[in-house]
């Protein structure tokens, strides 16, 4: 019996997972907001932002700035995966292709209060904020913003960079093109399509969008 006790607690102790080292490009409103998600997540550890505008070594949510968004081989030791905090689309693409050649991994953070279906498919350095819902079958692509409260309801599809503002809803089968962005509260009808790098004005709604 008393073999099997030998070697003490350690035998029977269960190894936790480490949680991936974070680092979050932008600092800004939208920066920090996806920090938080990280963190409450539990799985990721945020080493800290890289942000053009703010001073290096100064602190936000109590992380570092580690430097700007150009020093990328600076980077590459101090975090596993990266997230491109930014709600600019146009610069969440450049920049995430550009850590994405220079050998950094997309982290995508789904806040632990958002919904997502086990059927649902997203793709690299996509963000699901606070209270959104990703339905059955939905698709989103690369760095796609779901932003508090919104909607990607079932067979929706998000191209990459897409983004849905603040309580945006999508129906069923409806299309967002890649870069395309929904401001806060607007609608897009069943299996509407909009076109890539279409802006929908905050409040507005789709039956049909050419």
């Amino acid at each position: 019996m008393d073999d099997l006790f030998k070697g003490g607690p350690a035998r029977w102790s269960v190894a936790l997972k480490a949680k991936t080292k974070l680092l979050v490009i932008g600092a800004g409103g939208h920066g920090q907001s996806v920090a938080e998600a990280a963190e409450l997540s539990n799985q990721f550890e945020v080493v800290g932002f890289a942000d053009d505008a703010l001073t290096v070594g100064s602190l936000v949510l109590g992380h570092s700035i580690l430097g700007s968004t150009a020093d990328v081989s600076v980077y590459l030791p101090l975090c596993d995966q990266v997230v491109v905090a930014i709600g600019n689309n146009a610069l969440r693409a450049r920049l995430s292709d550009q850590l994405v050649r220079s050998g950094l991994l997309l982290a995508t953070v789904v806040h632990p209060n958002a919904i997502v279906s086990p059927r649902a498919c997203l793709g690299a350095g996509c963000a699901v904020m606070a209270g959104a819902i990703v339905g059955t079958e939905a698709r989103l692509g690369v760095g796609v913003i779901v932003n508090c409260g919104a909607v990607v309801d079932h067979h929706a599809k998000v191209e990459d960079y897409g983004h849905l503002g603040v309580g945006a809803c999508m129906a069923g089968g409806a299309v967002l093109g890649a870069k395309a962005w929904m401001q806060a509260g607007s609608a897009l009808g069943y299996g509407v399509e909009v076109e890539a790098g279409a802006i929908l004005p905050p409040g507005s709604a789709f039956p049909k969008f050419h």
